[in-house]
């Protein structure tokens, strides 16, 4: 936690968003309650979506763009996602197969199981983790253009024409491809730039006043207002999650207070284990319990199961395994990815030239007259006049 590059608000924003997903999916667990509740689901994934973007942007924007730290950077995120979302498959197959189980979100068949398994699969909350990977895959270009924005204008222009686009045409949502949430994750970075490069501003308690209020209206203006499409997914909501997550990342008094608070910020912690397992742990308690006590009670019980259950699969399976796989690179990088780069080769080559003709150069101001006579012999003048005349090319060549 005292990483310099740790944003405690962040982390208890994507607390609040875990958490409405959560409740989101109470209706699968329990349909008689389901009538009851207003679910906020699609604006917590949004705001996921612009996080993920804000933090590429953030944490890898500044660095060097070099073979070895976009290898780094896609070595480390497929270690963060994968093997707890393959964990979380496998998971859900099992349940599927099961039989009277009746598993609300089933992974049905071999062929849509090797779907998830390759992440392209869409049961339940699976469908939110393809676009993701997708985006990883595209940041490079991302980082690319911010390390030479004059050199790859073209390229920013092209995304920024494709987001354009991509808003004013309200292409589908959810669904598995990255074009119809691209919005989400470019705002998202265009908004960690920001943070990164405007490091001056320092908000007030009325800044935070103001972000704890865009939030509460960005999860509630589709249900408290009327005359507003239900359709959540548009450039409209992905320049206003981008803006939130902006305002929290900058830790305003009063939002940072509550946001950074040990509770929101242990959901942060465990968010994305509770993301992907919070339903079929609910229903496996829901199971468990049913007979026990009331509906009411057992809600608040299958939700302690499914924070519990998320710590669990966090602390076993979530952080040893991208450890591991981390290791794993670390322990084989030197192998794939040279440590020096074309400029180191050019410069040691210059310098072991330079080191060849100094030697020369002494060995001829120390020769005698007899030893210039006898250099008239065609091998050793033409050996020596063209290794010196050969080095001197090289090294302006090089």
């Amino acid at each position: 936690m005292s990483r310099p590059d740790y944003i405690p608000s962040l982390d208890g924003l994507r607390g609040v968003a875990a958490l409405l997903v959560v409740e989101a999916h109470i209706g699968f667990i329990f349909p008689i309650t389901a009538p009851h509740l207003v679910t906020l689901g699609d604006e917590a994934v949004g705001l996921f979506f612009a996080l993920s973007g804000f933090l590429m942007a953030h944490l890898y924007g500044s660095r060097a763009f070099t073979r070895e730290n976009v290898l780094d950077f896609l070595v480390s995120r497929f270690a963060r996602i994968y093997p707890v979302y393959l964990a979380a498959v496998v998971f859900v197959a099992v349940l599927s197969i099961m039989h009277n189980l009746d598993f609300v979100q089933p992974i049905v068949g071999v062929t849509d199981f090797v779907r998830h398994v390759f992440l392209l699969g869409s049961s339940g909350v699976f469908w939110s983790i393809p676009p993701e990977i997708q985006f990883y895959l595209l940041f490079p270009v991302l980082w690319l253009c911010l390390a030479q924005p004059h050199r790859y204008s073209g390229v920013i222009v092209g995304l920024t024409v494709v987001v354009v686009v991509d808003g004013l045409v309200e292409l589908p949502g959810p669904g598995i491809m990255l074009v119809s949430k691209l919005p989400y994750f470019l705002f998202g970075a265009i908004a960690g730039m920001m943070h990164s490069y405007w490091k001056g501003w320092i908000p007030s308690a009325l800044t935070g006043i103001l972000t704890l209020f865009l939030l509460a209206v960005f999860f509630t203006y589709r249900h408290v207002l009327s005359g507003f499409s239900p359709e959540f997914w548009s450039l409209q909501s992905a320049v206003a999650a981008a803006v939130i997550v902006g305002l929290v990342a900058r830790q305003p008094p009063i939002a940072a207070h509550v946001l950074a608070a040990a509770p929101v910020r242990f959901l942060g912690k465990i968010s994305f284990s509770l993301y992907l397992f919070h339903v079929p742990i609910m229903f496996l308690a829901r199971l468990t319990f049913d007979a026990l006590i009331p509906e009411p009670a057992l809600i608040v019980v299958t939700l302690f199961v499914a924070a519990v259950g998320a710590w669990f699969i966090h602390e076993t399976i979530e952080v040893p395994g991208r450890r591991r796989l981390v290791l794993i690179w670390q322990d084989n990088r030197s192998r794939m990815v040279s440590r020096e780069t074309p400029a180191d080769q050019m410069d040691r080559a210059i310098l072991n030239l330079q080191q060849i003709e100094k030697r020369l150069q002494s060995s001829a101001t120390s020769t005698t007259a007899d030893q210039r006579q006898i250099s008239t012999t065609p091998e050793p003048d033409g050996a020596d006049g063209t290794v010196i005349q050969d080095n001197r090319n090289e090294k302006l060549r090089a």
